[in-house]
């Protein structure tokens, strides 16, 4: 096993530098000017825009650019912000908690919820429940988030009032009713995401639950009289739970990027709302920051999903 990790990380360390070079050098490529706001402010005279050009090292080759971004990521620093002058992994660590709070919670509730409706589906094949369930995991596979975000606003928001639209990050409420903010206005974005992320695993865990139960060995378990409750949880479960728990772990960088839109849509100041301002003032320090994190992410959750299912499937052996 620790020879099977070694050789991927040899692996994943030139595929995250390509990776890292193939959007630095789109970013640079691409039209916009981060200092576009000097260009339009007529105070500022042309040689002091070109001599801050040149402190930014903007006026270098790209090669020369990308070396001198990669030396400085090695050591851990992702430079400055065009935009606000303050150090990219400043606003990175600002911003990740209320990212992390979104799609932790989201995730974990879309797992809890996903497996027992999938498995249940299952066991039930084409009774009405299961009817319900693949009708309803279709319609939430199918529909966006900024689609179901849009829908949550108008009902729950201007409909009925329950929750605010906005996710504002300086409550200042004390006690109790301060913590029923935060989570009143947190609701929103993690049901928009754990709906989403529920009837994809969902339609996984029925799918890999029906190949399973219908095995031989299954079958034998039931012959031997016992109870269905044990033959599902003691010898269905754990088979039928591997490719899932793969699933799971490949699912989470796309959390990640799918709660970009969904930041947006409620205003949730997280690395989403980050990443779309960066963009639209061409600030590459934290555009590529970012991007580097996402791909780390996908990296890194490929490896864990690869060993997990070699713990739970013992016919699988690393080397």
């Amino acid at each position: 096993m620790t020879t099977y990790i070694i050789r991927r990380l040899f692996v994943a360390i030139p595929t995250l530098i390509a990776i890292s070079m193939v959007i630095f050098g789109i970013l640079a490529l691409a039209p916009g000017d981060p200092l576009s706001e000097f260009a339009l402010n007529p105070s500022i005279p042309p040689a002091v825009r070109q001599r801050i050009r040149h402190n930014l090292g903007l006026d270098d080759p790209i090669p020369v650019r990308y070396g001198k971004w990669a030396t400085s990521v090695v050591k851990g620093d992702f430079g400055y912000s065009f935009q606000t002058r303050s150090p990219v992994l400043d606003q990175i660590k600002q911003r990740l908690p209320v990212t992390l709070m979104i799609i932790g919670s989201s995730y974990v509730i879309s797992v809890l919820l996903a497996i027992p409706i999938g498995i249940l589906a299952a066991v039930r094949q084409y009774s009405i429940y299961d009817n319900v369930v693949t009708t309803l995991s279709f319609f939430g596979f199918s529909s966006p988030t900024f689609f179901t975000g849009l829908l949550f606003i108008l009902l729950f928001t201007i409909k009925l009032g329950w929750f605010p639209m906005i996710y504002r990050s300086n409550i200042d409420t004390p006690g109790l009713l301060g913590v029923w903010e935060h989570i009143k206005q947190a609701i929103m974005p993690i049901a928009v995401l754990a709906l989403f992320q529920t009837a994809t695993l969902a339609r996984y865990v029925r799918a890999s639950m029906l190949e399973v139960i219908h095995q031989d060995y299954v079958r034998t378990a039931r012959a031997k009289g016992l109870h269905e409750g044990s033959v599902i949880n003691r010898h269905a479960l754990k088979n039928a739970l591997i490719p899932v728990i793969t699933i799971i772990a490949l699912g989470v960088p796309g959390v990640f990027t799918g709660a970009v839109v969904t930041e947006q849509i409620f205003r949730v100041p997280g690395i989403g709302s980050l990443l779309i301002t960066a963009i639209n003032a061409s600030d590459t320090p934290v555009i590529m920051a970012i991007s580097i994190i996402f791909a780390a992410l996908v990296v890194f959750f490929n490896l864990v999903a690869d060993i997990l299912y070699g713990v739970f499937d013992p016919r699988i052996k690393y080397s």
